[in-house]
């Protein structure tokens, strides 16, 4: 169900349909996941979907003339588009990638064997990013993940095994593949024995 033009540029509720899920937040049944205000959370859709919502709403507001179709119509056609365009704001998987390559990062750089105050650096870090995470469902995943696996700081090792334990925890909701945890190393601080990243 898209929401008219004026539904979705008020503070009113989401629409009674769909999902409720925390915090005032909806997953209408085609997907999209909507904030508070009723508006489409870019964070927490891909842009092929928000944009596809964008465009069916901006379709069936403007049923009524054929200009205002055509341009619906381009919309619904840039939708499709693989390549994202630059200016955008991310969405949820680019947003994902990027994450996950600068949680990674810091794991492939922390200190062997860091001092407490990195430590508690590291570990009040991860809990303060899985507040802050810009996408909600999944900031509210990684917190559930972080309360029953505290983050483990003692060592980089130590760390770095349990991010990736974490993002394999991810990657089985979304249906990919699993990543051997034994080779973390490899992927985010060394790169592979053959010397194809130097």
């Amino acid at each position: 169900m898209a929401l008219e033009a004026s539904d979705r540029n008020t503070d009113t509720a989401p629409p009674a349909e769909g999902v409720r899920l925390p915090n005032g937040m909806t997953k209408l049944p085609n997907g999209i996941i909507l904030d508070k205000d009723g508006k489409p959370c870019r964070a927490c859709n891909t842009k092929s979907a928000f944009s596809a919502f964008a465009a069916q709403a901006t379709h069936k507001q403007s049923k009524t003339t054929a200009a205002t179709t055509a341009a619906a119509t381009q919309g619904a056609t840039a939708a499709t588009s693989t390549k994202p365009a630059v200016e955008c704001p991310p969405d949820v998987a680019q947003l994902g990638r990027s994450s996950w390559t600068l949680l990674h990062s810091i794991a492939a750089q922390y200190p062997e064997t860091p001092s407490s105050a990195q430590q508690s650096d590291l570990a009040s870090f991860v809990r303060l990013f899985s507040r802050l995470y810009p996408c909600w469902v999944c900031a509210d995943d990684f917190q559930a993940y972080v309360a029953r696996d505290t983050p483990r700081v003692a060592s980089r090792d130590d760390f770095g095994q349990w991010l990736c334990r974490a993002h394999n925890d991810v990657n089985v909701k979304l249906g990919k593949p699993v990543f051997d945890c034994a080779r973390w190393e490899e992927r985010w601080r060394t790169g592979p024995p053959d010397g194809s990243c130097d």
